[in-house]
């Protein structure tokens, strides 16, 4: 079989490679493809369906594509008032219009509503967006919640069995009543499904109605002390260490699965924003460290840190019960710590 039949039914689609190493998205790619600016080996591509592997020459515009970066992840303190896409119909601010110039193509993982505030995570690697929208990764998401109106504690416990609203069915749900202020209630909320305006919906259905939304934790990943509008890269370490196995998988490009995606205050398609080529990759990690622990499990001195604000109901930003914004530590990050120390 000759390597131009090998190219076509091995490797992987030219458009995921294009959008892996940074170039575009896959629906970008797919237009460019058209427009007759791609090609693989000095000839020109007349359609999108064709697989590449790693011997084979990319070139865009006649310019070679270079080898895509390493999976990356990021954290995000979105304010309210941004929608998590890249382009708005209604011509409102979005999250990527807000991101330093300095990051590379990202992608949302999940979605938060214009009015949610919190942790968004932002990777530059589909498969890695993929894994942890996953259903079956089944990751925990913690939330600060302050409504109008009155409380029932009981009827909050009743949501650990789930709840099905207009034909919905939601699964559990941990919440717990932490005061009544006014008119207002504060709520902790936790939950792993995570559909469509979850959260609003489901305390609609008690009476309640949402007038802020904070995300604290998705999975290990913590807010923190992150400030409103902040980005810090979690370290390569620790990506390794949260998504153990799962890991290879996606530096070998290889994870399986649709997306999920159907974080619970969706507001918008998640589409990535144009990256900075010039600066692409430059980031360091500036993630929060790990907090080490000795193999017995007792915990590691701790560096002081700023006092977290309250998470006041007007005026100020948001940071919730102080959370570390640490992810758990294995031996291996034990060690590595002593070794720092």
């Amino acid at each position: 079989m000759s390597d131009e039949k090998t190219s076509q039914f091995e490797g992987d689609r030219v458009a995921k490679v294009l959008a892996r190493a940074g170039v575009c998205s896959r629906r970008d790619a797919e237009r460019m493809v058209a427009d007759g600016r791609i090609a693989v080996n000095g000839r020109r591509l007349d359609t999108p369906a064709f697989n590449v592997t790693a011997k084979d020459k990319i070139t865009v515009d006649g310019k070679p594509v270079a080898e895509p970066d390493p999976p990356r992840l990021w954290r995000y303190h979105k304010p309210a008032g941004l929608v998590t896409t890249a382009r708005d119909p209604q011509g409102r601010d979005t999250v990527f219009q807000k991101l330093p110039a300095s990051l590379p193509r990202v992608n949302a993982v999940g979605r938060l509503d214009i009015n949610t505030e919190g942790l968004l995570l932002l990777t530059n690697d589909g498969g890695m967006k993929r894994l942890l929208e996953l259903p079956s990764t089944g990751w925990l998401r913690r939330y600060r919640v302050r409504a109008f109106g009155k409380a029932d504690e009981s009827k909050l416990k009743e949501l650990k069995h789930g709840i099905t609203i207009d034909g919905v069915n939601y699964k559990s749900i941990d919440a717990t009543l932490e005061r009544q202020q006014g008119g207002n209630v504060w709520l902790s909320m936790a939950l792993r499904e995570g559909k469509n305006r979850e959260i609003k919906r489901v305390l609609e259905a008690l009476d309640l109605k949402v007038n802020r939304l904070l995300r604290l934790s998705f999975g290990p990943f913590q807010l923190g002390q992150l400030d409103e509008g902040k980005v810090e890269e979690v370290p390569r370490r620790v990506l390794r260490q949260q998504l153990g196995k799962n890991w290879q998988s996606i530096v070998d490009g290889t994870v399986r699965g649709a997306s999920a995606d159907k974080d619970e205050d969706a507001s918008g398609e998640t589409t990535p924003r144009s990256r900075s080529d010039a600066r692409r990759g430059k980031l360091r990690d500036t993630a929060e460290p790990l907090k080490a622990r000795s193999p017995k499990g007792k915990s590691a001195p701790k560096k002081s840190a700023p006092k977290g604000r309250n998470f006041k109901p007007s005026g100020g930003k948001p940071s919730g019960d102080k959370p570390s914004g640490k992810t758990p530590s294995s031996r291996k990050g034990a060690s590595d710590a002593r070794g720092r120390r």
